[in-house]
């Protein structure tokens, strides 16, 4: 009975998803390495902003602004930013920008730092059992004494630990502060059911009109202009490189990769391009074509 139930799952995912991968594809070939414009203010967190595709109050304003509140602002009203990805699933479409949104794969976003508390010793640990033998009551009052004063060692020994614990807890949750800031953000486009189907990009431009100025990639937008001419030479600015750019515009800034790689890291595709720039040596991973995590060295 499972396997049938298993195999009829199965066609049933079968049958739908070469649609969703349609769609997807069409979207993700329209907006993606696109910039578009904000009209409100984003939230530095993966979580994004929640927008209702097919409800009358698209987006919860209490939540939007706690969320502001708690992650600080990654992306202004009226920055220009990059659209670097577009993922539709069952009942939601990411829209992300600038990388999406810090908390995303890779991430850490514990504020937190262990550092262990000094344990007894083995001497302490003999005392304590030597006090509790001891008859003798003078003897046991040095036994005591020197008990005493490794106890006092030890917990002044935990109180400095707590206070290096506090203090790096505290510079860690500011480096990810500072980070979100640097992270991007999204859209959750969501649906009551699934995403409808055959979305087209027009239908995307729509329900994200109050909040994103989509510039000439709007209906009825005047075309670009573009030109037979050849793509401009690498410029290897490393200032440039941060984590959210895709693979297309890194290859752009730093040419063809001199070596490629591919694994697979908690279920998720990991590609990793080593470029090569003047002399530094640049490990560059990407998850489906945007930079999760990159490493800079010399050759």
């Amino acid at each position: 009975m499972r396997i049938s139930t298993v195999f009829a799952a199965a066609i049933v995912f079968a049958s739908v998803s070469p649609v969703a991968a349609q769609n997807e594809g069409a979207l993700k070939s329209f907006f993606e390495g696109k910039r578009v414009t904000l009209r409100i203010d984003m939230p530095g967190t993966s979580d994004g902003v929640d927008v209702q595709g097919d409800a009358k109050q698209a987006i919860d304003y209490p939540r939007y602004r706690d969320s502001l509140k708690r992650y600080g602002t990654s992306i202004h009203s009226g920055d220009s930013i990059t659209v670097t990805l577009v993922k539709v699933k069952k009942d939601l479409i990411e829209f992300q920008m600038g990388g999406g949104g810090y908390g995303t794969f890779g991430d850490d976003t514990s504020t937190s730092v262990y550092i262990a508390d000094a344990s007894k010793t083995e001497r302490e640990k003999y005392l304590e059992k030597a006090v509790r033998d001891e008859d003798d009551r003078g003897r046991r009052k040095k036994l005591e004494a020197e008990l005493d004063e490794l106890k006092d060692r030890r917990e002044r020994e935990n109180r400095r630990i707590a206070a290096e614990r506090e203090r790096r807890s505290e510079a860690k949750a500011a480096l990810i502060a500072e980070r979100r800031l640097r992270g991007g953000s999204r859209f959750n486009l969501r649906y009551d059911d699934r995403v409808p189907t055959g979305i087209r990009p027009e239908d995307i431009v729509a329900a994200l009109a109050e909040y994103v100025d989509f510039g000439s990639l709007a209906p009825g937008s005047a075309p670009r202009v573009t030109r037979d001419e050849p793509p401009p030479p690498p410029s290897g600015d490393i200032t440039q490189l941060r984590k959210g750019l895709t693979r297309a515009d890194a290859e752009r800034l730093f040419g063809r990769p001199a070596e490629m790689s591919e694994k697979r890291d908690s279920g998720l595709a990991v590609t990793t391009l080593i470029f090569i720039v003047a002399d530094q040596r640049i490990s560059a991973d990407f998850v489906e074509d945007v930079l999760v995590r990159y490493t800079i060295s010399s050759k």
